[in-house]
């Protein structure tokens, strides 16, 4: 293990380091493995951003020899257009440390020796030593996800060689055997310091990190997973699982995941990880962590095999880090590429319509007007008329499609709100019909029948107008001339319908589900004019008033439409 110089005495008093546990309970060999057994890379640097400690994972990480990066700046790990910024962010967290993930919503690089980059995720803590103050790092390569060193680095190195056969061990003096016990007590001044910087680092590391037995049994719990999983280390040492913190459907996938990849049935609980380091791959994964009171956020967890002096697998080591914030980043910028898509989508599809529907009112604007200036004697003036009227209505249809684009537009933008109150329903029905009378085709009339109280409350009166003003012109335009349209409101208790009923050309069965879509036209009223809008801005604008369409209809029949509002008084 690389191990930090530093000038400061530190406190030997083992009873002052604690786990959340006795100290006995925690023994050298345990912290050391914490340390130079993590598949995650760990730097301990201090104040002035000089390293201080390095593990073994990180040096590889790296590609730097043992000992090597040991009182380099941490910059030497950052690629060089990043370091000065770097310096800036290590002074600021410096004056002001507090345990938290690195980097959210950015994308963090490392530099090797031989100055290849590669992409890390970083948490820092920190902790003090007397007057020092260290920061601590764990860096986790993402490309790699590479398995963890094996081996178990023996800090207690032989104290004394063999006794020479013979006369060589007769040799030994005194004065030998007095610096055998000064190096002793050397080596164990050296292995308190040590155990020191090992608790620092279980105790104030932003990561939750526990350790487990071969069956999934925490054996450990640090005081950052109490922090964020809400359990003491009483509650969870020797009592919990580590699948006790996942969401059981993650795991069941997991398993069937891996059940198919190994040809045998792995079940959904601890096995799914075990499985996961025998196959050497997905030690690292992205998890839903469960805490005590429910509530779950998203972790990065790596889980590591320990071995003993045998090669045997005695325990695991698990090491996870909160990606909340970065998920969530995820998730907004995938809503908002999702939206963009959507608006994109709208207006692509309105240039394709409005190209076909603006141009046969405008053309038929040009020869009225062109016609217009033909006719200048007073016995010409029905055909100045005609051509009048035909230039009223071309204005009112590309009017009528730009409004619909329009409200389409504020209602996907979420700008649309009702301003409802109450009013008087026939009298509004009595202005759409004055409105829309010169829309009517030849003989034909508009039949409007009221029932009940006029008074009606909780609407707002301009999307009614819009609403039935859209319903009638689409039964004037599907109908025949000589025909009725039928326009009925009916004010009840706690409820008002509104129906309009015409007998025209009926619309498909097959159709009438998909009415209310965005540009949808039934099959048969290709050759009608229309954009495909108006149902969908009536659904939805019926929607905002709490209310409820439906259709009817028959080909050849007609068709009738049906507008349930409730919450009435």
């Amino acid at each position: 293990m690389a191990r930090p110089e530093s000038q400061h005495n530190i406190a030997s008093d083992k009873n002052a380091l604690h786990l959340g546990m006795p100290f006995t309970t925690l023994t050298h060999d345990t912290f050391e493995a914490l340390f130079n057994y993590a598949s995650i890379g760990i730097l301990i640097t201090n104040a002035a951003g000089d390293i201080q400690m390095a593990n073994k994972y990180i040096e590889k990480q790296f590609c730097y020899d043992e000992g090597e990066l040991i009182g380099k700046k941490v910059e030497t790990l950052v690629p060089t257009r990043f370091s000065k910024r770097h310096v800036g962010h290590r002074e600021k967290f410096s004056h002001d440390p507090h345990s938290r993930p690195m980097g959210l919503g950015m994308e963090l690089a490392g530099l090797k020796k031989d100055g290849t980059e590669f992409p890390v995720e970083v948490s820092l803590g920190h902790y003090k030593i007397g007057d020092n103050s260290y920061a601590l790092a764990f860096i986790n390569d993402i490309t790699q996800r590479k398995e963890t060193e094996q081996a178990i680095v023996q800090l207690n190195a032989h104290l004394e060689e063999k006794v020479k056969e013979g006369s060589q061990s007769l040799a030994i003096t005194v004065e030998q055997l007095g610096n055998q016990i000064k190096e002793t007590e050397r080596k164990d001044a050296e292995l308190e310091r040590v155990n020191t910087f090992l608790n620092n680092i279980w105790n104030h590391a932003g990561a939750i990190i526990f350790v487990c037995d071969i069956d999934g049994l925490i054996q450990f719990f640090n005081p950052a997973a109490e922090k964020w999983l809400g359990y003491t280390s009483a509650e969870a040492v020797n009592k919990m699982t580590l699948a006790s913190f996942h969401v059981a459907s993650e795991l069941e996938k997991k398993a069937e995941d891996l059940s198919k990849r190994t040809g045998k049935v792995i079940r959904p609980g601890f096995e799914v990880f075990t499985t996961a380091t025998e196959l050497n791959q997905d030690t690292n994964q992205e998890w839903h962590y469960v805490r005590k009171d429910g509530s779950t956020f998203f972790v990065s967890l790596n889980v590591t095999p320990l071995k003993d002096a045998h090669n045997n697998i005695s325990s695991y080591l698990g090491i996870a880090i909160d990606i909340s914030e970065k998920k969530r980043a995820e998730t907004e910028l995938l809503a908002a590429l999702e939206k963009e898509k959507e608006l994109n989508e709208l207006k692509s599809r309105f240039v394709s319509m409005a190209s076909h529907e603006f141009r046969t009112p405008l053309s038929a604007v040009l020869s009225s007007a062109y016609l217009l200036s033909k006719y200048t004697k007073t016995e010409e003036q029905p055909q100045r008329e005609k051509h009048i009227q035909r230039i009223v209505s071309s204005v009112t249809s590309l009017t009528e499609i730009l409004n619909d684009f329009l409200s389409v537009g504020k209602i996907e933008e979420g700008d649309i709100q009702a301003h409802s109150r109450d009013f008087d329903i026939k009298e509004l029905m009595d202005d759409i019909l004055h409105e829309v009378n010169h829309l009517l085709k030849k003989e034909q009339r508009i039949s409007y029948v009221h029932t009940g109280k006029e008074r009606v409350a909780y609407l707002d009166p301009s999307m009614m107008k819009h609403i039935v003003t859209n319903l009638l012109s689409n039964a004037i335009k599907f109908s025949n001339e000589n025909s009725v349209i039928e326009l009925v409101t009916e004010k009840s208790d706690k409820k008002l319908l509104v129906s309009v009923k015409d007998s025209g050309i009926g619309i498909p069965e097959d159709d009438i589900e998909n009415l209310f879509k965005r540009f949808f036209r039934s099959s048969n009223a290709t050759n009608i004019q229309g954009t495909g809008l108006g149902l969908h801005i009536v659904a939805k604008y019926a929607e905002l008033l709490n209310g409820r369409i439906t259709c009817e209809s028959k080909l050849g029949e007609g068709t009738k439409f049906t507008i349930t509002f409730l919450n009435q008084i």
